[in-house]
């Protein structure tokens, strides 16, 4: 049988981890399949019906979780959609969750196939947004890169990788930082706070919010802004404690960033993360809300674990990834 794989549709904003991820997904099925299209452009003005998959999340699709879901029903009602969703609903979201739980149920309801990234996101799928809801579940990938030695000396950073917005754990690190001596008398550099990102939109203000609280309490904190995929690498490398410091996840985009780097970062215990610690062993340091301060403080003064060992199984990689999409893709467009 002659198949092709769907229309890979990318979204707007391309420093978004969302689009990234696409994009990188697009260009590996495109190594298996060269003549898999790929577009930016607007998936409804194609002329012919045809298979389309693309990644959604509504803060990409619309101006608000209404919107979002309008804007895919249109493509819907044109073309066969077979759908990854990222950042799904979950009690976090706080008063915004029933707009955002209505707009995946309609995604959902109006898609071909659904893929999310963790049996944790397919268990909030059925306990808040579509109950019985079964998605694919295609991990995200890690893709070990070329990176050379180990820095000689690290600067003194607690960092989190990734969009700043609430919720993401950078006060806890400030404040982590500003109550727990994680230094060593005559340390050469002292221990501070580093976003390797920027802020997600809407949310510039709260850079100046947590530099603010920063100063109140003594500590050093810097936003880097948007980094290449170079420049995010040398400083991820770079920190001295990679840490995830979030109570609430869906999929974690800036753990896969991590590990990727060689590092091996201090995530704070939940059901995501215990699937991902079951996944690929010996890649995170799994701790509870309450011991988070004591695990960076001992990070801070044994740098080494912060580090994956040599050997360590980091599949699924991008490769594997992409023959899970190819075999789901195929399941549905045959079906």
């Amino acid at each position: 049988m002659t198949w092709t794989p769907p229309t890979q549709i990318l979204t707007a904003d391309p420093q978004h981890g969302v689009t990234t991820y696409a994009r990188h997904i697009a260009e590996q099925v495109r190594t298996v399949f060269p003549l898999t299209a790929l577009t930016d452009v607007p998936a409804a003005t194609l002329s012919d019906p045809d298979w389309l998959h693309l990644h959604f999340t509504d803060r990409l699709w619309g101006v608000d979780p209404v919107a979002a879901a309008d804007a895919f029903e249109r493509l819907a009602a044109h073309h066969r959609v077979i759908v990854t969703l990222h950042d799904v609903p979950q009690p976090s979201d706080g008063a915004n969750l029933d707009r955002r739980v209505e707009c995946y149920r309609r995604v959902i309801g109006a898609a071909k196939g659904v893929v999310c990234n963790s049996r944790h996101e397919a268990e909030l799928l059925h306990e808040y947004t579509v109950p019985g809801a079964r998605p694919a579940v295609i991990p995200l990938p890690v893709q070990p890169l070329s990176h050379g030695d180990r820095p000689f000396e690290l600067d003194g950073a607690v960092a989190i990788l990734g969009f700043v917005y609430p919720g993401k754990g950078h006060d806890r690190a400030i404040d982590t930082v500003s109550s727990v001596d994680v230094g060593e008398p005559g340390d050469s550099v002292a221990p501070w706070v580093v976003a390797l990102g920027r802020a997600s939109a809407g949310h510039e203000g709260d850079v100046a919010a947590l530099s603010a609280r920063a100063a109140a309490r003594g500590v050093r904190f810097e936003t880097t802004g948007y980094l290449s995929d170079e420049d995010l690498l040398a400083r991820a490398r770079g920190v001295s404690v990679p840490v995830i410091a979030h109570d609430h996840v869906s999929a974690s985009g800036s753990l896969a960033s991590w590990i990727s780097a060689g590092r091996r970062p201090i995530v704070i215990r939940n059901r995501y993360m215990e699937e991902m610690a079951a996944l690929r062993p010996g890649t995170i340091t799994l701790v509870g809300a309450d011991g988070f301060a004591a695990a960076v403080a001992d990070a801070y003064r044994h740098p080494e674990s912060t580090w994956l060992e040599d050997g360590v199984d980091l599949s699924p990689t991008s490769e594997d990834t992409v023959e899970l999409y190819l075999s789901y893709w195929l399941s549905v467009m045959s079906a």
